[in-house]
């Protein structure tokens, strides 16, 4: 048995009209009903009754059918669940009032999400937030292909943050893989795309996401400082080993170009251990004068 396809509704313009007109109208048959009020009072003629009457109905029906849309606004139009169009057209507008009016904004939108307790790739605990910036673009699927867009789009925000998160290391990636941290450009592109295909059935834009919020778990958040930690004092000592390994090189051949004193091996190594206990110490040396040969 296969499931049923949803069948996608899209915008169409709607034929309204320009409610300055309309309102124009509804001045003239307020006119008339004043005028005929006022001969209805004079002679007591029936004609003027019915005058007013079908005025004052008229007057009604056109009042009932005014509505007003601002800048960066639509309304869908419907007639007893039919989806007849949209007005996005700004201003003053009428449409028959038994047509339904739902407004829809079209303005851009910033959301901010919670942060969310999930592992990365790694299988480490992180939290992890999103700010996503999104505008509705269709309002005929906004409407009526999901239910509530505005919380459809807030769950498919936090399923696709799930999602992004399980792709990546927070840190210390194998391979020099991207992370959570060092590729931040590329992961909040992936998580734009992702959350455009979620999206894109309730006719939605998502225009820009970004990471606002990254960091360990509080429980491995200690462990995993002292290992940044450990990290960079082993970057450090490698630094410290090597310029000393090329500055014990360097004295070396000066000494042996300058003809200042000739070692044999056994002294060699000694001053080579001697320069890297000096050079890679945390502490100050403490020089001792020699005052007899270097044999003694």
């Amino acid at each position: 048995m296969t499931a049923p396809t949803l069948s996608h509704t899209r915008e169409r313009k709607a034929a309204t009209s320009n409610g300055g007109l309309m309102l124009l109208a509804a001045f003239v048959l307020l006119a008339v009903i004043v005028g005929s009020v006022a001969d209805l009072f004079g002679d007591q003629g029936d004609l003027n009754g019915l005058v007013i009457g079908a005025s004052a109905l008229a007057l009604l029906l056109a009042v009932s059918g005014f509505y007003s849309l601002q800048p960066n606004e639509a309304a869908a139009i419907t007639l007893f669940g039919n989806y007849k169009g949209t007005d996005r057209t700004p201003g003053l507008r009428w449409v028959l009032p038994w047509y339904k009016r739902t407004k829809i904004s079209l303005r851009v939108r910033n959301v901010t999400g919670e942060q969310l307790k999930v592992n990365d790739k790694r299988g480490n605990p992180i939290e992890i937030a999103a700010v996503v910036v999104w505008r509705v673009t269709d309002t005929a699927q906004a409407l009526f292909d999901v239910d509530h867009y505005q919380t459809f789009v807030d769950i498919q925000i936090e399923t696709a943050v799930r999602e992004i998160a399980s792709h990546f290391a927070y840190d210390h990636a194998e391979h020099e893989e991207p992370t959570l941290r060092g590729a931040a450009d590329q992961v909040s592109e992936l998580l734009k795309e992702k959350l455009q295909d979620r999206v894109a059935v309730a006719g939605i834009v998502v225009d820009e996401t970004k990471l606002s919020h990254l960091a360990y778990a509080p429980e491995i958040a200690g462990a995993m400082l002292r290992r940044q930690q450990a990290e960079a004092v082993l970057a450090a000592r490698r630094y410290i080993v090597q310029g000393a390994v090329e500055m014990v090189q360097h004295a070396l051949e000066q000494l042996s170009e300058r003809d200042i004193v000739k070692l044999d091996d056994e002294r060699r190594a000694a001053m080579v251990s001697n320069l890297l206990v000096v050079l890679c110490g945390d502490r100050d040396a403490q020089p001792v004068v020699n005052a007899g040969t270097i044999y003694q």
